[in-house]
């Protein structure tokens, strides 16, 4: 009778025999091309297995490197459009300031124009009433914004702050109903108020005479009138005037430059507070002061060169 279950080789004579076909397999195989087929063969089939181990490594790897690639350039990206939004704020000025520049600077006895001190800032809420247009922005008290401080966008002035609180700030846009604005045609000076109709694409210029030089496609800019928004800044562009000879003023309408129902990020321009008479009272006194203190440096250096020419006379 067979038993039940067969008794093999013992382990030692096991181990002894696959440590000795192990030392002769090496032996072969450094001393002998015979075996090289065979270890390409074994390459093929084992390289999924190494895939596999090293897919937690790579996946981990790719993981981190492409979410350190989309914040870098989630980063650079904000800082780009920052950088765009205040180069493009500063080309909105200069066709106003290429025909005013020369006039304020003889008016003002100025060297030069101070540029506006701007503040970026992004829009983060607007208000559900479709009666009132209102916006978000998160820069508040904590940031140095003022009430009524001007608020643009990449194309021209978009409203105003009223509602300042620590970290954010509610801005009145120039389409609301409540709001107007002192402008003027870019073209020749034409001075009206621009007012809100409600509607986010149309403004309103209100007492337009209808004999005004005022035609489809003319620039309106802030005027600077009544000190609340800076001169020069684009605000609308008339879309259309309707002329009635039996009324005394002409229907306005334009349409904002700036885009108030698109636009994210913006810019909190901080104006000088001065009116443009202490602006010019104050630049005639620093010339006047420069002006002085230029005759005393000429009147000390002439009092020393006589002073020389004396010494020299009584040394001869």
């Amino acid at each position: 009778m067979k038993p039940l279950f067969a008794k093999g080789p013992s382990l030692g004579v096991r181990l002894l025999v696959l440590t000795v076909l192990s030392v002769a397999l090496m032996v072969v195989d450094a001393r002998f091309t015979l075996l090289q087929p065979l270890r390409s063969q074994l390459g093929v089939i084992v390289e999924p297995v190494y895939w596999l181990g090293r897919l937690p490594l790579t996946l981990w790897e790719g993981a981190t490197e492409e979410l350190s690639s989309r914040s870098e350039l989630a980063a650079e990206n904000e800082k780009l459009k920052a950088e765009q939004l205040m180069m493009q704020r500063r080309l909105q000025k200069l066709a106003t300031l290429t025909e005013q520049n020369v006039r304020l600077r003889e008016l003002l006895n100025s060297a030069a124009l101070v540029d506006d001190e701007v503040l970026a800032t992004e829009l983060i809420g607007i208000d559900p009433n479709p009666f009132t247009h209102r916006i978000l922005i998160d820069k508040g008290e904590k940031d140095g914004v003022l009430l009524g401080q001007p608020v643009l966008d990449a194309r021209g002035l978009m409203g105003q702050v009223v509602e300042v609180m620590p970290y954010t700030s509610r801005v009145l846009l120039l389409t609301d109903t409540t709001h107007s604005i002192p402008v003027q045609v870019n073209r020749n000076g034409l001075r009206a108020i621009a007012s809100g109709t409600g509607n986010p694409e149309r403004l309103e210029l209100r007492h337009v005479a209808d004999t005004a030089d005022i035609k489809e496609g003319d620039l309106l800019v802030s005027s600077g009138l009544g000190q609340r928004f800076p001169a020069g800044y684009p605000v609308a562009t008339v879309s259309e005037v309707v002329h009635d000879s039996g009324q005394p003023f002409a229907i306005v309408r334009a349409v904002p430059t700036a885009k108030l129902n698109r636009s994210r990020y913006m810019l909190l321009v901080f104006t000088d507070p001065r009116s443009p008479e202490q602006r010019a009272t104050e630049s005639a006194e620093a010339q006047e002061a420069a002006d002085r203190q230029r005759q005393e440096q000429e009147a000390s250096a002439a009092a020393e060169t006589a002073g020389s020419s004396t010494v020299q006379e009584v040394e001869q």
